[in-house]
């Protein structure tokens, strides 16, 4: 699992909000990479800035949004007592006032979820057929 998500370039692939991701450092992996993502939720489209923050080989890693929207991210894996991978992705952004700043935020919460719960569900079946 975890080549897949070091494998930044490639979360289109199974994240249907990103349209294309566009490095914006020499590297592609660690901290210190930089990418733009293109997003689209509904009609709206935007570039979506972002630089890796934290890189735990095999465990973890940590995005911070520097674009529109700011805040953080994070995918983490851990075994379980059943041998078994548990992936998590948790979210933390902040909208601009054209956006509905906190408005916005608490109003797209429940379609974030969805869009996210999708995009695992695509992460799972990729992994599954690999």
């Amino acid at each position: 699992m975890w080549a897949d998500l070091r494998d930044i370039g490639s979360h289109v692939q199974w994240m249907g909000d990103a349209e294309a991701i566009h490095f914006t450092s020499s590297q592609r992996e660690g901290p210190g990479t930089t990418f733009d993502c293109i997003t689209r939720v509904g009609p709206l489209r935007l570039t979506d800035r972002m630089a890796v923050t934290e890189w735990a080989e095999g465990r973890a890693m940590g995005i911070r949004h520097v674009g529109v929207v700011t805040g953080t991210g994070r995918f983490t894996l851990r075994t379980t007592a059943r041998g078994r991978t548990r992936f998590t992705w948790d979210e933390r952004l902040s909208f601009p006032w054209w956006l509905g700043g906190p408005l916005g935020a608490v109003v797209s919460r429940p379609i974030l979820r969805y869009i996210w719960k999708k995009n695992l569900r695509r992460l799972k079946h990729r992994l599954e057929r690999a």
